[in-house]
């Protein structure tokens, strides 16, 4: 896995959860500015994907198993996508709320990663 990369996601996920968090405490739903953040954290984790489907087609292999690593690596693209629609069925700052706590899961499922991976 690249370190740099899952640093980045890890970190703006951890951005777009506090920025939603806000948008939470102010009593707003989730907005089109939202929705772009939660894109380019997304754009990040499908990179991320990539990057761990093509070291996995070179030969390299996680320490904690190849099926765990998967699991996670497609659990980390999908939770701030999943959480984005959910907040659509939502309009209120419940919305927010879950898409802060989408982010929030996909921070801890960076760090979980970078320890299946063995770093």
């Amino acid at each position: 896995m690249l370190d740099a990369l899952t640093v980045a996601v890890a970190v703006t996920a951890l951005a777009l959860a506090a920025w939603c968090g806000h948008a939470t405490y102010k009593d707003q739903p989730t907005k089109d500015w939202h929705f772009i953040g939660m894109a380019v954290v997304t754009v990040l984790a499908l990179a991320q994907l990539v990057v761990g489907i093509v070291q996995l087609a070179r030969g390299e292999r996680p320490e904690q198993g190849t099926a765990v690593f998967i699991a996670y690596l497609i659990g980390s693209f999908a939770a701030v996508p999943a959480a984005g629609v959910l907040s659509l069925s939502e309009r209120t700052r419940w919305g927010s709320v879950t898409v802060a706590a989408g982010a929030l899961v996909l921070a801890v499922l960076e760090v979980r990663l970078y320890d299946i991976w063995g770093n």
